[in-house]
């Protein structure tokens, strides 16, 4: 112990992990680099007429739905309602509800294809993110955070992950091929 100084404490202390144990969060990654903002802003305003048309729409679909569903509440729980007496009401709902979805994931489609695209060009680069962050660290094992039961913050590296991706991948495109 008397061969320790304080320096070399410090700098173990520093370091956040014991024994090369970390946790990090590739999806937080991703989520916070900065070319996954820059790609979401983007994509807000390339696709913007089609995400209104598609939230005006949705914003139809539920005032549409409203009445059918509280119908279907009233008529449940008059006396005498039958699972076989609601049924019908119950597939009308949920039908409507198939067609809607259907509706609007045609609508932001475009738009949803274009996520998927940027996400991929970032994930692509994540490996090597979560690699070269672990090497700066001196991480020898990577926990996902939901698999420690406990994790001090400092031991959490995702942070680092983002800033070897913003290092890394700095725009991508969101134009899918």
């Amino acid at each position: 112990a008397a061969l320790i100084t304080p320096g070399a404490l410090t700098a173990t202390t520093a370091t956040a992990q014991v024994a090369g144990i970390a946790v990090g969060d590739p999806e937080a990654a991703v989520a916070n680099s900065k070319a996954w903002a820059t790609a979401r802003t983007q994509i807000q305003t390339t696709y913007k007429a089609q995400l209104d048309q598609a939230n005006t729409r949705r914003q139809a679909i539920t005032t549409e739905l409203q009445p059918l569903v509280a119908a279907y509440q009233k008529a449940a729980a008059a006396p005498g309602a039958t699972e076989a007496s609601l049924r019908t009401q119950a597939q009308a709902i949920q039908t409507r509800e198939q067609t809607a979805n259907a509706e609007l994931q045609r609508l932001t489609a475009p738009a949803s294809r274009a996520q998927s695209y940027a996400i991929e060009q970032i994930s692509a680069k994540l490996q090597d993110a979560v690699g070269a962050a672990a090497r700066a660290k001196n991480v020898s094992l990577l926990l996902r955070p939901n698999a420690a039961l406990f994790a001090n913050p400092t031991a959490d590296i995702t942070s680092a992950i983002t800033a070897e991706l913003d290092r890394t991948v700095p725009t991508v495109g969101i134009t899918p091929p």
